[in-house]
């Protein structure tokens, strides 16, 4: 796993170690197996993707109230993709330009996670700017956008971003249409099949 070093404007390596899998995971069995379906169908199309004109990448919004297993289904995913994972928290960022590199710096078959996206720094949208530093350009939605749509996806393969949040309807529009976040996926309180599953009966 990687995490932003604002003192030395880099990726740090960590071990990710988080024992969530597919199995293991308190999830209705139907969501389960669409979301795991859905990863298959990615991994094995780099030949559809390079056929169409399009970045090999795709994008999961994951939303819900707050301790539904946001977190562990991120865990869940990258155990079972095997992929490496880059936790970005846009606070820390402190303008387009710092984002762009960062996002360069990623590898293949990597997912790249912004966590409670709506909470995690104000961006302001295409038509608001918000201060940044004396002589930098501020981190905007925009600046994020072209990012995710341009040289991140398409200077790499195998490309995964995900997002979470707790108040969906807080999110800019053009942060979570298709071809963004091409799987939304609501995370609720556990029900009864998901509890059973959970405790292994």
């Amino acid at each position: 796993m990687h995490s932003y070093s604002e003192i030395q404007c880099r990726w740090e390596s960590v071990n990710f170690e988080h024992p969530s899998t597919f199995d293991t995971m308190a999830m209705n069995d139907e969501l389960k197996r669409s979301v795991m379906g859905d990863l298959d169908r990615f991994i094995k199309r780099k030949d559809f993707y390079k056929k169409v004109g399009k970045a090999w990448k795709r994008g999961y919004l994951l939303y819900g109230p707050p301790g539904t297993g946001k977190s562990s289904l991120v865990a869940a995913i990258a155990n079972y993709l095997k992929f490496d994972v880059y936790d970005l928290q846009f606070a820390s960022v402190k303008g387009d330009a710092t984002l762009r590199r960062l996002l360069l710096a990623t590898k293949n078959s990597s997912i790249l996670v912004v966590e409670d996206i709506d909470c995690s720094v104000d961006l302001p949208t295409r038509s608001t700017t918000r201060g940044g530093l004396e002589g930098s350009t501020p981190l905007t939605l925009s600046g994020l956008l072209n990012c995710i749509d341009g040289l991140w996806s398409s200077c790499g393969n195998e490309r995964i971003i995900i997002f979470t949040t707790n108040n969906k309807e807080n999110l800019d529009t053009a942060l979570i249409r298709p071809g963004r976040m091409d799987m939304q996926i609501y995370m609720g309180h556990c029900s009864f099949e998901g509890f059973i599953q959970d405790i292994g009966v």
